[in-house]
């Protein structure tokens, strides 16, 4: 996977929610709809009246928009009738139409509505995404360091100011709607972070986010011990306790700072020369049925084994016989040619 970071920064196109925006896209569909439906049928109609159809085009704008310069025949009252119907029915269309066009471009709207349509489509052309669900700190620590990883991200939140600083896709609205999380790719994502700024929220985007797809991997923020064995049950598969996670680190860098210092090198640092990272072996792939020892003794020296994941269990420093099966995820530091590589054999 490429470790290009993504960030291309986008324009801040949501100036009102998505369903104000939605109606008000509708509105002036429907309204362009209308009149040319009006220029249409005026057209056909002075056409059936027997004038041929330039001048038919021509007396039809000229009624719908009242500007009346003359009729391009003399009209008897077949036509009269007609063009008083036409003028009733299409002066208003025109009228409507311009109105809410000029309402759009006043606010501002009509420029958020094509920008919005603009990142959406960038949106849905993305595959083995990451919907990251709320844009506070820890969201935004978590999709910078996802970015940087190389997985591209898509920003879901409700408040219009925060997204004002997103450099990434994103969907202004309730994260908890099936709606936006469809708008976000949500079929089509790999990844979904829960962190918004409640623990009732982020449990009901996790029960969303599972029923729309099964085969997502979820991990959601949980702000007090006693929620997190409900993410679970909501179908979570990881859950993150940031003040834990502070708490052990300021312990761990009270006991062995320099184990610290390496481990956020080699997982947080793109520019170093090492990665820790986990690798799963897949059905297909050349490391089932090898060996530790094939690892080790691959030519220019391979990544470095720490630990295998296998039924479930970690087995720290496998003995070097120890055999991959499908399934089994290495927890290997290297290079990252030899991660690459590693990575490559791990996949059909």
């Amino acid at each position: 996977m490429p470790r290009s970071s993504q960030r291309r920064h986008y324009e801040h196109v949501a100036a009102r929610p998505l369903s104000y925006q939605s109606r008000n896209t509708r509105r002036l569909v429907v309204a362009l709809l209308a009149l040319v439906s009006v220029l249409v049928i005026g057209t056909l109609g002075y056409v059936l009246l027997g004038i041929d159809l330039l001048d038919a085009m021509y007396q039809t704008v000229t009624t719908v928009t009242t500007i009346g310069f003359r009729e391009v025949v003399e009209f008897g009252t077949a036509e009269k009738i007609f063009t008083m119907v036409l003028a009733l029915a299409g002066v208003g269309t025109v009228l409507y139409t311009l109105t809410l066009t000029l309402e759009l471009v006043l606010e501002g709207q009509l420029g958020n509505l094509w920008g919005r349509r603009r990142m959406q489509r960038d949106i849905d052309a993305l595959e083995g995404h990451a919907i990251v669900c709320g844009w506070g700190r820890v969201g935004r620590a978590a999709a910078e360091q996802i970015a940087r990883n190389g997985q591209q991200v898509v920003v879901v939140d409700s408040s219009e100011d925060r997204l004002e600083s997103c450099p990434y896709p994103h969907v202004l609205g309730d994260a908890t709607q099936d709606d936006v999380l469809r708008a976000a790719g949500i079929r089509t994502a790999a990844t979904l972070v829960a962190s918004l700024d409640n623990d009732a929220g982020s449990v009901y985007v996790v029960l969303s986010a599972r029923g729309l797809n099964p085969r997502l991997f979820v991990i959601a923020r949980s702000r007090t011990d006693d929620a997190e064995p409900k993410f679970v049950l909501a179908g979570a598969d990881r859950v993150v306790n940031p003040q834990r996670i502070g708490g052990n680190r300021i312990a761990s860098f009270a006991e062995s700072p320099d184990v610290v210092d390496f481990l956020d090198v080699v997982m947080h640092e793109g520019s170093h020369e090492f990665r820790l990272v986990d690798i799963e072996v897949h059905e297909g792939s050349s490391l089932v049925g090898a060996t530790v020892s094939d690892i080790r003794a691959q030519e220019g020296g391979g990544a470095m084994l720490l630990a295998l994941r296998t039924s479930g269990r970690f087995v720290t420093n496998p003995p070097v016989a120890t055999c991959f099966d499908v399934g089994d995820v290495l927890i290997v530091v290297g290079t990252e040619g030899q991660v690459d590589d590693l990575h490559r054999r791990a996949h059909p």
